[in-house]
């Protein structure tokens, strides 16, 4: 039986040494684009990166400004119209003098006019959402509530004024929110509400991926990668770039007996996400690259080479690891 699995074995390298011999005598044939679809990628290549980064700045702003700037914005014209309306406006019922409605009517020491809807808004008013809708070429609103809307629009709530306003709120509450939740009582409060919140099934799993990722963004302790390492994974042979980012946990080192580190395996495209690995300071190779050049390496997928002023004693010690590996592996 031996002999026999001897002589299969040696024609089975027989013949991947006549088929690596015929693939290495035949010519290369490189396959050119036509010039047109080379044209094409060529442009695409140039204007894709700064139109999606557009697209997705467009995108980031529109969602702000439907969750946030126009809900703010809803709630503070219909607060504004209710104040500015009360002051002014004459409802229909209202009873005046002589019990005659006229057009334009003072009353109380001012003027008024008729709406569509036979209520009366303020001469001073009217005349300013007319002129506003004589420069914009638009038709002055038809009920009383309308013109106070438009007013309180042009008047108090333009974009150069109101988008600076809301901002200077927003920080003034994140500020006095910080203030409350760093005292006792409020931190107190808020770890009870949180609490509450995750006993709701659904929520709590949301909330607390969400609340991770927000605690790694906005911690004051940031994530400091010390050099960039090659190590095998997610198996031997497979060689993926690694960023050191702290020493190992000294359970696991006791348990492999010998010094291990933690390292980030960034995933392509984005390389914000990816596994948090420990692995043996013998088994990880230093790849002799900057921090920025490894990113660029991975945002781009590897199109961007880099590492080529690697010098001989990096290279060295990569063929001596990767022996070493191989003699001493499983």
């Amino acid at each position: 039986m031996d002999d026999e699995s001897s002589i299969v074995s040696e024609i089975s390298d027989d013949i991947r040494e006549r088929i690596s011999k015929y693939n290495a005598s035949r010519p290369k044939v490189v396959k050119r684009l036509h010039p047109f679809r080379a044209t094409i990628l060529r442009g695409l290549a140039v204007l894709l990166p700064p139109l999606l980064t557009i697209v997705i700045l467009f995108w980031i702003a529109g969602t702000v400004n439907n969750y946030v700037i126009q809900p703010v914005f809803n709630f503070a014209r219909q607060s504004l119209v209710l104040v500015t309306a009360t002051a002014d406006r004459v409802p229909t019922k209202t009873s005046l003098p002589s019990n005659v409605r006229t057009d334009p009517l003072e009353f109380k020491g001012k003027v008024y006019r008729l709406a569509d809807d036979k209520t009366y808004v303020s001469q001073y008013v009217y005349d300013i959402v007319d002129q506003d809708a004589q420069e914009n070429f638009m038709s002055v609103p038809k009920t009383g509530y309308e013109i106070y809307e438009r007013y309180v629009e042009i008047t108090f709530l333009k974009p150069y004024i109101f988008i600076p306003t809301l901002t200077l709120l927003f920080l003034v509450l994140i500020y006095l929110f910080g203030k409350i939740i760093a005292v006792s009582a409020g931190r107190m409060a808020w770890n009870a509400l949180e609490q509450v919140v995750s006993q709701v099934p659904l929520v709590r799993e949301v909330y607390g991926a969400v609340k991770k990722v927000i605690d790694m963004v906005l911690s004051e302790q940031e994530v400091k990668f010390s050099r960039v390492v090659a190590i095998q994974w997610p198996r031997k042979g497979v060689w993926a770039l690694a960023l050191v980012t702290s020493e190992g946990i000294p359970a696991i080192e006791k348990l492999v007996g010998e010094p291990v580190f933690a390292v980030l395996v960034p995933t392509s495209p984005m390389p914000a996400t990816g596994f948090t690995l420990h692995v043996k300071q013998s088994e990880a190779i230093d790849v002799g690259i900057t921090i920025d050049q490894a990113i660029q390496f991975i945002v781009s997928c590897g199109v961007v080479a880099v590492g080529d002023e690697t010098d001989d004693t990096i290279e060295t010690s990569i063929h001596e690891k990767i022996a070493g590996t191989v003699v001493g592996g499983d």
